[in-house]
């Protein structure tokens, strides 16, 4: 077979094979709807929030404060010294040693990834003591799954054996605690240790120590409160309960930027209308109140000296009309000091004639 030359060689038909291709791939870029890698979008990162869920002014302004839980409660004079002898104790169940160093270290919800603020507060009735949180966490879902095992506790750990640092049994019992019906989510637990013997008791009594703390927490949004308040003498549950009321409540006026509610320790009362009327001490009826007129001073008036009763006088006669007026007012109040001596007055008249 013969090769073509010249114009219509092997090289001309190269050079028309290499102008087509160009030419395709030129008209492809200028098609509509076929992308470019030049007009393809960068890859930009999803947008994060800068502002916080929760600030730290947030956190502090959303504190209790003493004066919602009553008058027994002050600013807390330090940590008590049962946190290390009756909390800090080991036992073999995996979940309830979980609960005893959750209780010890204060993060049964875990460590939180945002703003906190904490308050002590000291209860001088039983010598209880307080601990209120307010902290964010990194969701939702986390502070539940901490709630839902804190649900589980009242029948893992009901009751079980916990060995001190000296080596003493101590029996603990772990119940559910009410809580009010507020937040998204909330969970509450009592916790009650005492000692296995009297022979554990410190103090010589011959008394068992007896340990009952309450623990709460209540989830709003991605930030939660929570706290413990206890003490050997025992915690109130209507403490907590009031605690966790007030608290949260405070919690959602802070977020919404309302001015937080407050709580009034004691209920004010209005004070007492004052009596229209003095009353007589006697007798209980509304005194006459004073007419204006001047009270009549008493006479002293000579006496007969045979009869020995006063002897009348031209006054007398002039006074008899004022004397008997002043008879119908003592009717009337028969109350006033003054009246009464006219109404004597009137008697002796009357005698007289």
């Amino acid at each position: 077979m013969k090769v073509p030359t010249g114009p219509n060689g092997p090289y001309r038909l190269l050079a028309r094979a290499l102008t087509a291709g160009v030419l395709v791939s030129a008209s492809a870029c200028s098609l509509p709807g076929v992308m470019r890698h030049a007009d393809a979008p960068p890859i930009v990162p999803p947008a994060t929030s800068a502002t916080p869920s929760l600030t730290d002014a947030q956190a502090a302004a959303a504190l209790i404060t003493q004066g919602e839980l009553g008058g027994r409660w002050s600013a807390t004079q330090g940590g008590a010294t049962w946190r290390d002898g009756l909390l800090k104790t080991r036992t073999d169940m995996p979940d309830c040693q979980r609960l005893l160093d959750g209780l010890y270290a204060e993060d049964l919800l875990g460590e939180p990834t945002g703003a906190r603020a904490v308050v002590g507060l000291d209860e001088s009735g039983n010598a209880a003591q307080l601990r209120y949180q307010v902290a964010a966490y990194a969701a939702p879902s986390e502070v539940d799954a901490k709630l839902a095992w804190l649900r589980t506790l009242p029948a893992k750990c009901a009751q079980f054996t916990s060995t001190d640092v000296r080596g003493g049994q101590l029996n603990v019992t772990v119940v559910p605690a009410v809580l009010p019906g507020v937040g998204d989510a909330r969970e509450g637990l009592r916790l009650t240790m005492s000692g296995a013997s009297p022979a554990d008791a410190g103090d010589g009594s011959g008394a068992a120590p007896m340990l009952t703390l309450d623990f709460a927490a209540v989830r709003v949004g991605d930030r939660a409160v929570s706290l413990t308040n206890g003490g050997l003498g025992g915690a109130a549950q209507d403490s907590t309960q009031q605690a966790v009321q007030v608290g949260t409540q405070r919690l959602q006026d802070v977020l919404a930027g309302r001015p937080p509610t407050t709580a009034p320790a004691t209920p004010t009362s209005a004070p007492a209308t004052p009596t229209s009327a003095p009353v007589a001490p006697l007798t209980g009826r509304p005194t006459k109140p004073p007419t204006g007129r001047p009270t009549k001073p008493p006479t002293s008036r000579p006496t007969q000296p045979l009869t020995e009763r006063p002897a009348e006088s031209p006054a007398d006669t002039d006074n008899t009309t004022a004397d008997t007026t002043d008879t119908a007012d003592t009717a009337d109040t028969a109350d006033t000091t003054a009246d009464t001596t006219d109404t004597a007055d009137t008697a002796d008249i009357a005698q007289e004639g």
